[in-house]
């Protein structure tokens, strides 16, 4: 019998409890979705081997893909030349080799070197929110005042956004991730657009452009991928692992006394939260094969399940604590194989550089509300908090 799904969390701390049933099951299981049926991999072996990519393709258009499953309805021609149009230059949805053709060209710009760079950056513009946290005095709200705003201004940096548009470019993100999505989205791209067009500087649309390798849509849709993968992600990350170490202030004692333990603690919160879950790992065989004992048909949709792998207790002792000393960099929140996160060196400097600076400059950082108080984002693809009022 198919399991029925998505299912939502019902705890800010741990997956649905449903993944805990779906492991114990069975490396792979059926559900069902409104538009048909799709496998669901649930353990860690098993989605190391799915987004590994053989015989797997991740594009949308490849018959199978059970994103088509996730409405009753298919599409209308309409929508698909629509979706087609903003899609270009999105690679994350492209399968090798037209994948690999832009992963080569941004791989420079992520690199560990390149983010080593960035740092003295990074850190300048955490100072500066927590400094208009400071002046604005408490309460604040860590979304709005911090978690929203870091990653924003950190891609300006990176995009080259011109200083004088960046509370436009803060506020368009700030709409995108609170429901606004639409609208927008086609503010950002036509922004990107404009911008492509002015004389291209030393950033990396500057870079792309100058490159001669993509066409002006491929950079906007590029630029924006980026933009949205990046920023919605980090953005709630911040204030959720913030949270979780304010719950747990031994966690938060041990590396208020040992600072070198953050990018340990880093690696243990995006396995924890897991927040990108299943959204970002759909996928469709290409071919029949077998994953987890089960036969998968070319045509079959599968969606990795991100926060059941990283709960998986054949790979991780103890998975539902969170232990900053775990030392989790096996696990599979930034995806794995060909499509694995391009900007995870980015992301881990950002967390490290903003959990560390935020808890070194406000100690006495409090959560006074009770989590059922908190507003969490259970209805959302990404998770995440929509409100954190903290004190000080």
């Amino acid at each position: 019998m198919a399991h029925s799904f998505p299912v939502q969390r019902t705890c800010p701390f741990a997956p649905p409890d449903e993944y805990r049933d779906y492991r114990e099951e069975a490396p792979l299981v059926r559900a069902s979705l409104p538009g048909g049926e799709v496998w669901l991999v649930t353990r860690h072996a098993e989605a190391q081997q799915v987004l590994r990519g053989e015989g797997i393709s991740t594009n949308p258009a490849t018959p199978g893909h059970p994103n088509g499953a996730l409405s009753p309805e298919p599409p209308s021609p309409e929508e698909l030349e629509a979706m087609r149009k903003f899609s270009v230059g999105q690679f994350i949805d492209l399968d090798p080799p037209e994948h690999t053709r832009f992963r080569k060209l941004l791989i420079p710009e992520f690199s560990v070197r390149r983010v080593r760079d960035m740092r003295p950056g990074i850190q300048e513009v955490v100072d500066g929110m927590i400094d208009a946290m400071l002046a604005k005095g408490s309460p604040a709200d860590l979304v709005e005042d911090f978690g929203l705003a870091v990653p924003s201004l950190v891609i300006c940096q990176l995009l080259g956004v011109p200083y004088e548009d960046r509370e436009f470019f803060q506020s368009r993100t700030r709409a995108l991730l609170s429901g606004e999505g639409f609208q927008a989205a086609f503010e950002i791209r036509q922004y990107l657009d404009d911008l492509f067009t002015r004389d291209p500087g030393d950033d990396l649309i500057g870079r792309l452009y100058k490159g001669g390798q993509l066409t002006h849509d491929e950079i906007v849709g590029t630029a924006f991928l980026l933009l949205v993968a990046g920023h919605e992600t980090t953005a709630n990350m911040i204030p959720l692992g913030a949270l979780s170490l304010l719950r747990r202030p031994g966690q938060l004692a041990r590396l208020r006394e040992n600072p070198d333990l953050w990018p340990m603690a880093v690696e243990e919160l995006l396995r924890y939260h897991s927040i990108v879950d299943w959204v970002a790992f759909d996928r469709v065989a290409t071919e029949d094969q077998e994953i987890g004992g089960q036969h998968v048909k070319k045509g079959e949709g599968i969606y990795v399940l991100g926060a059941s792998a990283n709960r998986d207790e054949r790979v991780f002792e103890r998975p539902d604590e969170l232990d900053v000393e775990r030392g989790a960099r096996h696990h599979v929140a930034f995806g794995y194989g060909v499509h694995q996160c391009l900007g995870q060196n980015l992301a881990r400097a950002e967390l490290e550089i903003a959990y560390r600076t935020l808890f070194e400059r406000i100690p006495g950082l409090g959560v006074e509300q009770a989590d059922e108080e908190l507003s969490f984002k259970y209805d959302s693809a990404i998770f995440g908090l929509k409100a954190l009022p903290v004190t000080f």
